[in-house]
């Protein structure tokens, strides 16, 4: 409708402005059908002036009409022309996207195939490259095998070699019992239940004597133990005399055997053991319980008392030695100072078997239980350092003079000590 208003303005804008022009009566009607305008000639000038007027804008309404119309028609064709063009530029564009769209997926299905390609190709590779890396791994598995079994060769021989070289330093033999060590030709036989006595006689030494005399009881009651003295000096007369009282009490038989010396309370162990044997050459000593010992001042009833229990001590050693000898303590004492000034009664195991110290000369001991070579791990040398204190429980140590000593360890107030120190080696602190 506003269209049509729009068409109706512009054509009165044609008339007024003499684009289009109408007259009235007949000039109009003769530009409008001229043919209708002949025929009407003769009665125009007998027609009312109204009509005449309400046709002539009837007839100008109709021509505007017309042009309105064909100015729509012309706007509608105008319309449909760019709608066409709008058409053929969708379809173009259409064909662009369409084009661009196959150009797009052209390039994917490139580049797809393009990564189908490199993934097949990696896929071969990696296929390749784990074929290739197994066949290595198998080549590598089969040296370690070939290698293996090559250093499993070598160990065997060399564990073979070593074994042999081992079995060098053992002995193919087992420890002998025997109820009676002592062969008809003098060899005395040792098992392994031998306890070594050696050194200085203290608290230590007899707790090790005494444990092992309790072990082997407890392991088997029948069968021999063995004390073996290589060197002692004698020491304690407590320590000594526990020793001696463990002996007493083994219900398995207590050997002592010395193979070198024996001394003063060593000696006491020797003589009042249930048996002894000793080398012809080794050295037995006995002598009083000595009094040198005992560093300390003093008053003269102190002295008397002490002078006392030394006597009971002795009583307690040196009777039933004096009385296996068959002699009284007196008489023992007596023939102390009549074979050596000193009182250290010395004698040779063959003639320290005539006196009764001990029971047997034995021409050669068998250690049975040695079955391990000495040789076979040597111990490096142990440097002795000053103040250090060994099994025994004796510390070393140097005097003013530079002369080394040991220091024995702290005596009980009733103990005694029944030793053989001519030289001072051992000393109290």
């Amino acid at each position: 409708m506003f269209k049509r208003m729009t068409v109706l303005s512009a054509a009165a804008t044609l008339i007024a402005s003499g684009d289009i022009k109408v007259s009235e009566g007949s000039k109009s009607t003769e530009a409008a059908n001229p043919t209708t305008t002949e025929t009407s000639k003769p009665a125009a000038k007998t027609a009312d002036p109204e009509l005449e007027k309400a046709k002539s804008e009837k007839d100008r309404l109709a021509i505007l009409n017309a042009y309105a119309t064909e100015r729509e028609k012309q706007k509608n064709m105008a319309l449909r022309a760019e709608i066409a063009r709008l058409k053929l530029e969708k379809e173009l564009l259409n064909e662009k996207i369409a084009l661009a769209a196959a150009k797009q997926n052209s390039t994917k299905a490139d580049e797809i195939a393009k990564y189908e390609a490199e993934k097949a190709k990696l896929s071969r590779e990696t296929t390749l490259a784990k074929l290739r890396s197994d066949y290595l791994a198998n080549q590598l598995k089969e040296q370690a095998n070939e290698s293996s079994l090559k250093i499993n060769a070598l160990s065997t021989k060399i564990n073979e070699f070593e074994t042999a070289n081992k079995a060098k330093f053992y002995a193919n033999a087992d420890p002998v019992y025997l109820d009676n060590p002592l062969k008809e030709d003098g060899t005395l036989v040792i098992s392994d239940r031998r306890i070594p006595f050696n050194g200085a006689v203290t608290g230590a030494l007899a707790d090790r004597v005494t444990e092992r005399i309790n072990f082997y009881n407890n392991k088997d009651p029948k069968k021999p133990i063995f004390i073996v003295i290589d060197d002692s000096p004698g020491g304690s007369v407590m320590a000594g005399y526990r020793i001696l009282k463990a002996m007493e009490g083994s219900e398995a038989p207590v050997y002592v055997v010395v193979k070198s010396f024996a001394a003063s309370m060593a000696a006491c162990v020797t003589t009042l053991a249930e048996r002894s044997f000793v080398y012809p050459n080794a050295i037995i000593l006995h002598h009083q319980i000595m009094q040198s010992f005992m560093f300390r001042t003093m008053n003269l009833t102190e002295q008397e008392e002490n002078f006392e229990d030394l006597q009971k001590w002795w009583k307690r050693l040196g009777g039933p030695i004096a009385k296996k000898m068959g002699i009284s303590t007196d008489e023992f004492i007596k023939q102390m100072y009549e074979n050596t000034v000193s009182g250290d009664w010395t004698e040779f195991g063959d003639d320290a078997v005539k006196l009764k110290w001990a029971d047997h000369v034995v021409s050669r001991v068998h250690e049975t239980s040695l079955l391990k070579s000495p040789d076979a791990k040597k111990p490096a040398p142990k440097s002795v350092r000053i103040g250090e204190i060994n099994e025994n429980g004796l510390t070393y140590a140097i005097d003013s003079a530079g002369k080394p000593y040991m220091i024995l360890p702290r005596r009980n107030p009733k103990d005694a000590y029944l030793m053989y120190n001519p030289d001072g080696y051992y000393r109290f602190k």
